[in-house]
């Protein structure tokens, strides 16, 4: 399972699923700080038995200051490839208690996929629903599901991304 959390910072970009979203805060990090897609890589990462986030992109290496989780998830999805694994479903969860993530759920499935290598023509939708977070906002944070199967077996591809 994937798992990353932020903290919120003034003056930075909130970015989740590759979309910048318009909000006072955005996510503190190395890079983008994109939870979303930090949770995608984590989790393809493990899956494979590949280590995590951290040890393919060091959070203090300065090559990755400000660098697009997008083309991080892409270069995970190539070491995961050639250790002879394919992602084949992708199941997130985002908790935040703002913004509305729903409008722009169809840019951050299209951006997921795409890191994947996915057909988007092949995937599952599922209905948005907001979830009430107790107390004061000040993290993000996303959590997901084991998404690979070896290149040995054959499965239908699949992302969908839930708020």
């Amino acid at each position: 399972m994937g798992y990353d959390v932020h903290p919120l910072r003034e003056g930075r970009a909130l970015i989740i699923g590759g979309v910048r979203i318009e909000h006072p805060t955005g996510l503190d990090g190395q890079s983008d700080a994109d939870v979303l897609t930090h949770a995608v890589i984590d989790s393809v990462l493990g899956a494979a038995g590949l280590g995590d986030i951290g040890a393919h992109f060091p959070p203090d290496d300065a090559r990755y200051r400000g660098a697009s989780s997008l083309d991080l998830l892409a270069e995970a999805t190539r070491v995961v490839a050639t250790a002879g694994y394919r992602v084949v479903n992708v199941d997130s969860t985002v908790v935040a208690q703002a913004p509305r993530l729903g409008p722009h759920l169809g840019e951050m499935t299209r951006n997921i996929a795409r890191g994947l290598g996915l057909d988007l023509n092949r995937r599952a939708r599922r209905r948005p629903h907001r979830r009430s977070v107790k107390g004061s906002p000040r993290n993000l944070g996303a959590r997901l599901s084991n998404p690979l199967r070896s290149l040995r077996r054959r499965s239908s591809d699949f992302v969908g991304i839930k708020t």
